[in-house]
């Protein structure tokens, strides 16, 4: 039975230690075990995570973009080549309706398309972006958040993979590294 035992445990209780007290609410995330690397477990001590996110594999292009002559021809009418990242996800409006949308992380820009109506509903340049932010809970959600324009909410099961994305594509494009906070307020 040892081996369904989990390698790591987040635990949220009260802090033992008056010192140990990061919010004024009292409850914060501690981490059970300290020998997992940071580089397997980018979020934790801040993030309860999903088992299945704790070692996937990144493929990047979920959608196989050559493929796809209309996801194609938006990029080369954009200027962009090199997809780092394109899945399905869904987009939450201002109203609360769901909407299915696909999100393309290029070396440039954050593209929202319509798979139904096969056509661009909105280009992001990346040194638009301000920071991105994630609930403290294993949930699907995010947020980015461009100063300039409206938000955008989004879930997607590759949550983590699109932040590290992002981030990394930030920090290549400009000089500056993209802020991730966490909250659930």
């Amino acid at each position: 039975m040892n081996r369904f035992k989990a390698q790591r445990q987040v635990q949220i209780g009260e802090p033992e230690n008056p010192d140990d007290q990061q919010e004024e609410s009292g409850m914060r995330l501690r981490s059970s075990d300290t020998n997992a690397s940071e580089d397997l477990e980018p979020f934790m001590g801040v993030k309860v995570r999903r088992k299945a996110s704790l070692r996937r594999e990144y493929k990047g292009d979920y959608l196989d973009v050559p493929s796809c002559p209309f996801l194609m021809k938006i990029l080369q009418k954009q200027g962009d080549k090199q997809v780092l990242f394109a899945d399905k996800v869904l987009k939450f409006t201002s109203s609360g309706k769901m909407k299915r949308r696909i999100i393309m992380i290029t070396d440039f820009a954050i593209y929202i398309v319509d798979p139904d109506a096969d056509r661009l509903k909105r280009r992001i340049a990346l040194a638009a972006v301000d920071k991105m932010c994630l609930s403290e809970l294993s949930d699907n959600f995010f947020a980015i958040i461009i100063p300039t324009e409206y938000d955008l909410l989004m879930a997607s099961t590759r949550k983590t993979e699109i932040v590290t994305v992002l981030v990394e594509a930030t920090k290549s494009a400009s000089d500056y590294e993209l802020e991730v906070v966490f909250s659930n307020g």
